[in-house]
Protein backbone atom coordinates (compact mmCIF):
# COMPACT_ATOMS: atom_id res chain seq x y z
CA UNK A 1 0.00 0.00 0.00
CA UNK A 2 1.45 3.50 -0.79
CA UNK A 3 0.49 5.75 1.78
CA UNK A 4 -0.19 9.20 0.98
CA UNK A 5 0.65 11.61 3.68
CA UNK A 6 -0.44 15.31 4.00
CA UNK A 7 2.52 18.22 4.47
CA UNK A 8 2.62 19.56 7.98
CA UNK A 9 1.18 22.53 9.45
CA UNK A 10 3.49 25.33 9.87
CA UNK A 11 2.39 29.29 10.68
CA UNK A 12 1.52 31.12 7.87
CA UNK A 13 -0.42 28.21 6.46
CA UNK A 14 -3.88 28.60 5.50
CA UNK A 15 -6.64 26.89 7.07
CA UNK A 16 -10.26 26.29 5.67
CA UNK A 17 -12.96 26.11 7.73
CA UNK A 18 -15.81 23.73 6.29
CA UNK A 19 -19.10 22.31 7.27
CA UNK A 20 -19.63 19.15 5.96
CA UNK A 21 -22.99 18.18 8.76
CA UNK A 22 -24.68 19.77 10.87
CA UNK A 23 -25.27 23.60 10.31
CA UNK A 24 -23.23 26.03 12.13
CA UNK A 25 -23.60 28.30 14.90
CA UNK A 26 -21.46 31.45 13.26
CA UNK A 27 -20.49 33.66 16.06
CA UNK A 28 -18.47 30.30 17.22
CA UNK A 29 -16.96 29.64 13.81
CA UNK A 30 -15.87 33.42 13.69
CA UNK A 31 -14.62 32.68 17.09
CA UNK A 32 -12.25 30.42 15.66
CA UNK A 33 -11.08 31.88 13.11
CA UNK A 34 -9.80 34.80 14.95
CA UNK A 35 -8.19 31.71 17.62
CA UNK A 36 -6.14 30.77 14.52
CA UNK A 37 -5.57 33.85 12.95
CA UNK A 38 -4.05 34.69 16.24
CA UNK A 39 -1.80 31.96 16.24
CA UNK A 40 0.09 33.15 13.08
CA UNK A 41 -2.28 30.81 10.05
CA UNK A 42 -4.55 32.42 7.76
CA UNK A 43 -8.13 31.31 8.32
CA UNK A 44 -11.01 31.14 5.11
CA UNK A 45 -14.24 29.84 5.49
CA UNK A 46 -16.01 27.50 2.77
CA UNK A 47 -18.48 29.46 1.06
CA UNK A 48 -21.30 27.89 1.79
CA UNK A 49 -20.92 27.26 5.47
CA UNK A 50 -23.52 30.04 6.50
CA UNK A 51 -26.04 27.77 4.39
CA UNK A 52 -29.14 25.61 6.50
CA UNK A 53 -31.23 22.97 5.04
CA UNK A 54 -32.99 20.40 6.96
CA UNK A 55 -30.66 21.09 10.11
CA UNK A 56 -27.50 20.38 7.86
CA UNK A 57 -24.83 23.02 6.66
CA UNK A 58 -26.46 23.19 3.30
CA UNK A 59 -27.70 20.77 0.85
CA UNK A 60 -25.67 18.02 -0.02
CA UNK A 61 -24.25 19.68 -3.12
CA UNK A 62 -23.20 22.72 -1.66
CA UNK A 63 -21.44 20.87 1.39
CA UNK A 64 -20.15 18.46 -1.28
CA UNK A 65 -18.68 21.95 -3.12
CA UNK A 66 -17.04 23.20 0.00
CA UNK A 67 -15.40 19.98 0.61
CA UNK A 68 -13.62 19.28 -3.01
CA UNK A 69 -13.34 23.00 -3.18
CA UNK A 70 -11.05 23.22 -0.12
CA UNK A 71 -8.70 19.70 -1.53
CA UNK A 72 -8.55 21.87 -4.74
CA UNK A 73 -7.50 25.06 -3.85
CA UNK A 74 -3.68 25.41 -3.82
CA UNK A 75 -3.88 28.01 -1.41
CA UNK A 76 -5.42 25.94 1.57
CA UNK A 77 -3.18 24.02 3.38
CA UNK A 78 -5.13 22.63 5.81
CA UNK A 79 -8.82 21.80 6.17
CA UNK A 80 -10.67 22.02 9.69
CA UNK A 81 -14.00 20.66 9.91
CA UNK A 82 -16.50 23.30 12.23
CA UNK A 83 -18.60 20.13 13.77
CA UNK A 84 -20.05 17.12 13.39
CA UNK A 85 -24.28 15.79 14.12
CA UNK A 86 -24.94 14.37 10.94
CA UNK A 87 -25.00 14.38 6.75
CA UNK A 88 -21.59 13.51 5.91
CA UNK A 89 -22.81 9.98 5.36
CA UNK A 90 -25.21 11.47 2.53
CA UNK A 91 -22.00 12.58 0.57
CA UNK A 92 -19.22 9.31 0.58
CA UNK A 93 -21.36 8.07 -2.87
CA UNK A 94 -21.02 11.51 -4.40
CA UNK A 95 -17.49 12.47 -3.29
CA UNK A 96 -14.80 12.56 -6.18
CA UNK A 97 -11.97 10.73 -4.32
CA UNK A 98 -9.44 11.49 -6.88
CA UNK A 99 -9.65 15.43 -5.87
CA UNK A 100 -8.69 14.37 -2.67
CA UNK A 101 -6.22 11.82 -3.83
CA UNK A 102 -4.80 14.08 -5.55
CA UNK A 103 -4.35 17.02 -3.85
CA UNK A 104 -3.13 15.41 -0.14
CA UNK A 105 -3.58 17.83 2.88
CA UNK A 106 -4.75 17.67 6.21
CA UNK A 107 -8.13 17.22 6.98
CA UNK A 108 -9.57 17.04 10.87
CA UNK A 109 -12.67 16.27 12.84
CA UNK A 110 -14.17 13.79 14.75
CA UNK A 111 -18.03 12.60 15.45
CA UNK A 112 -19.57 12.61 12.06
CA UNK A 113 -16.99 13.41 10.41
CA UNK A 114 -15.08 9.97 11.39
CA UNK A 115 -17.08 9.26 7.71
CA UNK A 116 -14.79 11.17 5.76
CA UNK A 117 -11.47 9.74 8.00
CA UNK A 118 -12.63 6.54 7.20
CA UNK A 119 -13.66 7.26 3.49
CA UNK A 120 -10.90 8.76 2.40
CA UNK A 121 -8.42 6.50 4.40
CA UNK A 122 -9.80 3.89 2.24
CA UNK A 123 -10.53 4.81 -1.37
CA UNK A 124 -7.19 7.28 -1.38
CA UNK A 125 -4.73 5.75 1.33
CA UNK A 126 -4.59 9.70 2.68
CA UNK A 127 -3.79 9.77 6.42
CA UNK A 128 -6.74 11.79 7.91
CA UNK A 129 -6.97 12.80 11.73
CA UNK A 130 -9.81 12.04 13.82
CA UNK A 131 -9.58 15.17 16.07
CA UNK A 132 -10.68 18.89 17.13
CA UNK A 133 -13.07 21.55 15.31
CA UNK A 134 -13.85 24.86 15.05
CA UNK A 135 -17.19 25.02 16.36
CA UNK A 136 -16.71 22.40 19.60
CA UNK A 137 -13.04 22.77 20.68
CA UNK A 138 -11.47 26.10 19.13
CA UNK A 139 -14.30 28.64 19.73
CA UNK A 140 -14.00 29.29 23.26
CA UNK A 141 -12.62 27.47 26.98
CA UNK A 142 -10.50 25.82 24.89
CA UNK A 143 -8.87 22.73 26.95
CA UNK A 144 -4.94 22.48 26.90
CA UNK A 145 -4.09 19.13 26.43
CA UNK A 146 -6.50 19.27 23.37
CA UNK A 147 -4.90 22.40 22.18
CA UNK A 148 -1.31 20.92 22.87
CA UNK A 149 -2.03 17.88 21.43
CA UNK A 150 -3.51 19.42 18.51
CA UNK A 151 -0.49 21.33 17.01
CA UNK A 152 1.99 18.20 19.25
CA UNK A 153 0.50 15.71 16.39
CA UNK A 154 -0.05 18.45 13.16
CA UNK A 155 3.65 19.29 13.19
CA UNK A 156 5.43 16.23 14.25
CA UNK A 157 6.38 12.99 12.87
CA UNK A 158 5.40 10.57 15.87
CA UNK A 159 3.61 11.14 19.20
CA UNK A 160 3.19 8.75 21.94
CA UNK A 161 -1.00 8.58 23.78
CA UNK A 162 -1.01 7.46 27.36
CA UNK A 163 -4.57 6.38 29.33
CA UNK A 164 -6.19 8.77 31.89
CA UNK A 165 -5.81 6.08 34.35
CA UNK A 166 -3.36 3.67 35.25
CA UNK A 167 -3.33 -0.10 33.14
CA UNK A 168 -3.26 -2.77 35.62
CA UNK A 169 -3.28 -6.14 33.20
CA UNK A 170 -0.11 -6.30 31.13
CA UNK A 171 -0.08 -7.74 27.22
CA UNK A 172 2.51 -7.77 24.70
CA UNK A 173 2.74 -4.99 22.38
CA UNK A 174 0.94 -5.42 19.11
CA UNK A 175 0.94 -3.27 16.15
CA UNK A 176 -1.20 -1.80 13.05
CA UNK A 177 -2.45 1.00 11.57
CA UNK A 178 -4.99 3.19 13.22
CA UNK A 179 -8.40 3.23 12.23
CA UNK A 180 -11.33 3.75 14.06
CA UNK A 181 -13.58 6.98 15.20
CA UNK A 182 -17.48 7.70 16.47
CA UNK A 183 -18.10 4.17 16.92
CA UNK A 184 -22.20 4.47 15.89
CA UNK A 185 -20.77 6.70 12.76
CA UNK A 186 -18.52 4.32 11.81
CA UNK A 187 -21.08 1.24 12.18
CA UNK A 188 -23.49 3.52 9.49
CA UNK A 189 -20.65 2.34 6.98
CA UNK A 190 -21.67 -1.06 7.09
CA UNK A 191 -22.69 -2.14 3.74
CA UNK A 192 -20.11 -0.19 2.01
CA UNK A 193 -16.43 -1.48 1.28
CA UNK A 194 -14.92 1.11 4.21
CA UNK A 195 -12.89 -1.51 6.05
CA UNK A 196 -8.70 -1.68 5.86
CA UNK A 197 -6.55 -4.17 3.43
CA UNK A 198 -4.05 -4.66 6.31
CA UNK A 199 -4.00 -4.76 10.40
CA UNK A 200 -5.39 -2.36 12.50
CA UNK A 201 -5.90 -1.00 15.89
CA UNK A 202 -9.35 0.34 16.26
CA UNK A 203 -9.41 3.30 18.40
CA UNK A 204 -13.43 4.55 19.28
CA UNK A 205 -15.68 6.57 21.46
CA UNK A 206 -18.92 7.22 21.77
CA UNK A 207 -21.99 9.91 23.77
CA UNK A 208 -25.32 9.18 24.86
CA UNK A 209 -25.21 5.77 23.40
CA UNK A 210 -27.18 3.17 26.05
CA UNK A 211 -24.67 -0.01 26.73
CA UNK A 212 -27.05 -2.30 24.81
CA UNK A 213 -26.27 -0.19 21.94
CA UNK A 214 -22.89 -0.06 21.92
CA UNK A 215 -23.14 -4.31 22.41
CA UNK A 216 -24.91 -4.06 18.84
CA UNK A 217 -22.48 -1.63 17.54
CA UNK A 218 -19.28 -3.73 18.14
CA UNK A 219 -21.45 -7.01 17.49
CA UNK A 220 -22.27 -5.51 13.86
CA UNK A 221 -18.84 -4.90 13.09
CA UNK A 222 -17.48 -7.70 14.33
CA UNK A 223 -19.86 -9.87 12.07
CA UNK A 224 -18.21 -8.58 9.30
CA UNK A 225 -15.38 -11.61 8.67
CA UNK A 226 -12.61 -8.81 6.96
CA UNK A 227 -13.31 -6.59 10.04
CA UNK A 228 -12.79 -9.44 12.72
CA UNK A 229 -9.18 -10.83 10.80
CA UNK A 230 -7.34 -7.44 10.38
CA UNK A 231 -8.28 -6.46 14.06
CA UNK A 232 -5.46 -6.55 16.62
CA UNK A 233 -6.76 -4.38 18.90
CA UNK A 234 -9.43 -2.02 20.50
CA UNK A 235 -8.69 1.28 22.14
CA UNK A 236 -11.59 2.67 23.99
CA UNK A 237 -11.72 6.45 24.82
CA UNK A 238 -14.65 8.25 27.13
CA UNK A 239 -18.52 6.46 26.39
CA UNK A 240 -19.92 9.64 28.22
CA UNK A 241 -23.61 9.41 29.07
CA UNK A 242 -23.59 5.88 28.80
CA UNK A 243 -26.84 4.64 31.19
CA UNK A 244 -24.98 1.39 32.26
CA UNK A 245 -21.17 1.41 32.61
CA UNK A 246 -21.34 -1.65 34.16
CA UNK A 247 -22.79 -3.34 31.14
CA UNK A 248 -20.33 -1.57 29.23
CA UNK A 249 -17.41 -3.21 30.77
CA UNK A 250 -18.84 -6.21 30.73
CA UNK A 251 -19.09 -6.26 27.21
CA UNK A 252 -15.16 -4.93 26.60
CA UNK A 253 -14.35 -7.81 28.84
CA UNK A 254 -16.39 -10.10 26.84
CA UNK A 255 -14.48 -8.72 23.45
CA UNK A 256 -11.14 -9.14 25.47
CA UNK A 257 -11.55 -12.92 25.89
CA UNK A 258 -13.25 -13.68 22.55
CA UNK A 259 -10.82 -12.52 19.80
CA UNK A 260 -7.76 -12.72 22.37
CA UNK A 261 -6.73 -9.53 21.36
CA UNK A 262 -5.82 -6.34 24.08
CA UNK A 263 -8.98 -4.15 24.55
CA UNK A 264 -7.89 -0.92 26.77
CA UNK A 265 -9.62 1.77 28.18
CA UNK A 266 -9.40 5.28 29.37
CA UNK A 267 -7.65 6.83 26.66
CA UNK A 268 -8.24 10.32 25.90
CA UNK A 269 -10.51 10.20 22.54
CA UNK A 270 -13.80 11.62 23.21
CA UNK A 271 -16.71 14.12 22.63
CA UNK A 272 -15.48 15.54 25.79
CA UNK A 273 -13.56 19.03 25.70
CA UNK A 274 -10.15 16.62 26.45
CA UNK A 275 -9.06 14.77 23.27
CA UNK A 276 -6.52 13.66 20.96
CA UNK A 277 -6.14 14.14 17.72
CA UNK A 278 -4.88 10.70 15.95
CA UNK A 279 -3.84 10.11 12.31
CA UNK A 280 -6.37 7.47 10.81
CA UNK A 281 -3.91 5.73 8.57
CA UNK A 282 -0.94 6.54 11.01
CA UNK A 283 1.27 3.28 11.97
CA UNK A 284 0.94 2.60 15.84
CA UNK A 285 2.22 0.19 18.13
CA UNK A 286 0.21 -0.27 21.60
CA UNK A 287 1.42 -1.68 24.94
CA UNK A 288 0.16 -1.59 28.32
CA UNK A 289 1.16 1.88 29.10
CA UNK A 290 0.89 3.56 25.83
CA UNK A 291 0.01 3.81 22.10
CA UNK A 292 2.89 4.88 19.95
CA UNK A 293 2.34 6.47 16.96
CA UNK A 294 4.86 6.64 14.25
CA UNK A 295 5.76 7.05 10.48
CA UNK A 296 2.44 8.94 9.62
CA UNK A 297 3.19 12.25 8.78
CA UNK A 298 4.46 14.40 6.92
CA UNK A 299 5.54 14.87 3.22
CA UNK A 300 8.98 16.90 3.41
Amino acid sequence: MNLIKPKKLTKGDTISIIATSGEINLEKILNAKKYFEQKGFNVVLGSNITKSNNGLAGNDNERLEDLHNAFLDKNINAILCARGGYGALRLVNKIDYSIIQNNPKILCGYSDITILNCMIYKKCNLVSFSGPMAQSDFADNIDTYTEENFFETLTNTSITLTPKKTVEETFSPVEGILFGGNLSTISSLCGIDFIPNEKFIFFTEDINEPAYKIDRYFTQLLNIEKFRKNLTAIVCGDFTGIDNPENLHNTLDELKKELNIPVVQNYPISHTPIKATIPVGGFAKLSTDKLVITNYIFEN
